[in-house]
């Protein structure tokens, strides 16, 4: 019967730290493979349109279509400025609308578990808010790096940051590697 409780005491004491073994092997893996490479799909109808129309015209789709010689030319960081700019008064006319709706919100409801679906509420529109403040910053910096010709290029290492990543994220200032070793540290080492 002794036997049978120290084995019972060993086997989860090791389990879990087998368990966690392989849990952070198996996520250290994911992270430090980098993707494969996509490529862009550059649609041959569009091929010409940039040449033709102007910043505030173009579509991601003609962005795209642009030759690799006009990385960051004045046409793409015009159009990544109108990007920015849009993004940044739909951000502002949503902080307007969250305070309108603060205030209209503000009656006294007698009923506990209404107030608290009120509140509740309330606090995830002002998390939303706060993510979008902390967003706001970063456009503003990604303007002042269009506007010093930095824009499109990673901060650590120089290497431009390519036009698919811009459009999914037009406030990156890291190319995909450099994030992700930044993530890689971050995860290791902690803020």
């Amino acid at each position: 019967m002794m036997e049978q409780m120290t084995q019972a005491a060993v086997v989860p004491t090791h389990a879990p730290d087998a368990a966690k073994a392989t849990f952070s092997h198996t996520n250290e893996r994911a992270v430090m493979t980098p993707p494969v490479p996509s490529s862009i799909q550059k649609d041959p109808k569009r091929a010409n349109n940039w040449k033709t129309l102007p910043a505030d015209q173009l579509t991601d789709q003609d962005v795209q279509a642009m030759p690799d010689s006009e990385y960051m030319s004045d046409l793409q960081l015009a159009y990544f400025r109108r990007k920015l700019s849009l993004l940044k008064a739909d951000m502002l006319a949503n902080a307007g609308e969250t305070t309108e709706h603060l205030r209209e919100d503000t009656v006294v409801v007698p009923d506990p578990a209404d107030r608290a679906t009120i509140e509740e509420e309330h606090a995830l529109e002002l998390r939303t808010r706060d993510r979008e403040r902390k967003l706001l910053k970063k456009i503003e910096q990604a303007i002042a790096r269009i506007d010093s010709g930095d824009y499109g290029y990673c901060e650590e290492t120089g290497e431009p940051i390519g036009v698919g990543r811009l459009m999914a994220r037009p406030t990156a200032s890291l190319s995909l590697e450099a994030q992700q070793r930044r993530e890689l540290k971050q995860k290791m080492f902690g803020d």
